[in-house]
């Protein structure tokens, strides 16, 4: 099963990315504002993951790509990878696991004394 990880970035938005259950990061969101906004996403997505599309791309370079699509916006770009089969196992792992997959949150600072 995969893991949805929240975490803010340096310029003080928030996104989540989807990991494999191997831990490899197949999926990036857009930036959110605030952590509830993207923790929002995550269940929206979750909720409705038989109904997002996913657009397929190739670079110049020979790598694939995806973009994650719901009615027309854009809630993710995947990671690229070097083969289509590559793509199909990443798409094939979001659209069985994403739903039943655990929300980790980073986003949190960790002080040291």
């Amino acid at each position: 099963m995969g893991t949805f990880s929240i975490s803010k970035k340096e310029n003080g938005l928030f996104k989540f990315e989807y990991n494999s259950r191997k831990g490899k990061t197949l999926l990036t969101s857009q930036s959110y504002k605030d952590k509830e906004a993207c923790e929002q996403d995550i269940i929206f997505l979750k909720e409705r993951i038989e109904q997002v599309s996913f657009l397929k791309f190739k670079t110049p370079a020979g790598k694939f790509f995806f973009k994650m699509i719901h009615k027309g916006h854009i809630h993710g770009i995947s990671r690229k990878f070097t083969t289509e089969l590559l793509l199909a196992k990443g798409l094939d792992e979001i659209t069985t696991k994403f739903s039943a997959s655990e929300v980790l949150d980073f986003s949190q600072e960790i002080l040291f004394d």
